[in-house]
């Protein structure tokens, strides 16, 4: 491990002199509840399960931390106001989904020290741009790559299509622009904490499903390597995963093209989705897999046969509840589970 936060951050920024007081120092903060609403007719299916007549509730979770101190930079004056929960059904199962997000925030699941790998993973959940599914594509994962010695990120990133918005009215994000611009933020904020969490900041990555992968596109396609001159200290830090996975996420729309060539700085990638997944996954995910192969991008690539579209972490039958032993599997055959020296 590094000696002191000061060689970890000549080490990041290139020996730049940075004193470590002038990071980021706010620490985990409890958020204002996130406000019920009622279930939108976009979240209901026929013949689903039954909706639980008790109020929709985000799991229980360590406490989160901001990305920026004064809230998102041109929408500080939002900050305060809670996120919105309501029930989302789909065909055989109910849970909550979490929107209405204007103050970005990671949420960490740190490993007890004993089992510490120096490894994190940041995690950005799906939910169409719509909603973040919070539990089995944030929370849960979370927990349960730190009961693996993996430190975990929950990424809350806002919505461009967010559902406290009417249908068809002006949206203030767009993923390009602002879900972007929070994953950047979570990568440095990340790396300039490394020291206090016990992370090696050259094993640091992240996992989009769905819609969280189409973030983890952008976030690989703008390869920021931070600007030295900037005056916010974490905007000199490097935003690059070192690792990208993507689970029934095809990443951006210009990835989902014949002519797509993989990012000159692709980081090693693992890609997990099922048969029964949509076709626009299921099938391009080949496609997917043979462009990073041919660009020598270590890639692996996981097809279940059955799961359909949203597995996450979930305890069922189905042989795709195994994904993540696999993914740290790999994580571990790359050399990311390697403590730092």
């Amino acid at each position: 491990m590094y000696s002191s936060t000061s060689s970890l951050l000549r080490a990041l920024l290139g020996c730049a002199a940075l004193a470590p007081a002038s990071l980021w120092s706010a620490q985990s903060t409890a958020l204002p509840p996130a406000r019920v609403v009622p279930v939108l007719p976009a979240n209901t299916v026929p013949n689903g399960p039954p909706i639980p007549t008790t109020d929709p509730a985000e799991p229980a979770h360590p406490a989160s931390i901001p990305l920026w101190v004064n809230g998102a930079p041109g929408f500080e004056s939002r900050k305060d106001e809670p996120e919105q929960i309501s029930w989302r059904q789909e065909i055989d199962i109910v849970f909550p989904v979490l929107f209405n997000v204007n103050n970005p925030t990671i949420t960490p699941y740190l490993p007890a020290k004993d089992k510490a790998t120096g490894c994190a993973v940041i995690i950005a959940p799906g939910g169409g741009f719509m909603f973040h599914t919070i539990g089995r594509e944030g929370y849960d994962l979370g927990q349960w790559l730190a009961d693996h010695g993996i430190a975990a990120f929950v990424l809350k990133y806002r919505l461009a299509r967010d559902q406290a918005y009417p249908a068809n009215a002006p949206q203030p994000y767009q993923t390009n622009v602002h879900a972007l611009a929070d994953a950047q933020r979570a990568m440095r904020l990340v790396r300039s904490r490394a020291p206090e969490w016990g992370l090696d900041p050259q094993h640091i990555g992240m996992i989009g499903f769905s819609a969280g992968g189409g973030v983890l596109g952008e976030l690989l396609d703008a390869d920021d390597k931070g600007n030295p001159e900037a005056t916010d200290p974490l905007d000199r830090l490097d935003a690059h995963p070192n690792f990208a996975a993507f689970g029934y996420s095809s990443g951006t729309r210009g990835w989902a093209t014949a002519t797509w060539v993989p990012p000159a700085n692709m980081p090693p990638t693992f890609l997990v989705c099922a048969a029964n997944d949509r076709p626009n996954i299921s099938e391009l995910y080949a496609t997917f897999y043979l462009d990073l192969k041919r660009a020598q991008v270590p890639v692996e690539m996981h097809v279940f046969g059955d799961g359909g579209h949203g597995f996450g972490v979930r305890p069922w039958s189905y042989s795709v509840a195994g994904w993540p032993n696999l993914f740290v599997g790999w994580l571990n055959d790359r050399g990311f589970l390697a403590k730092a020296k």
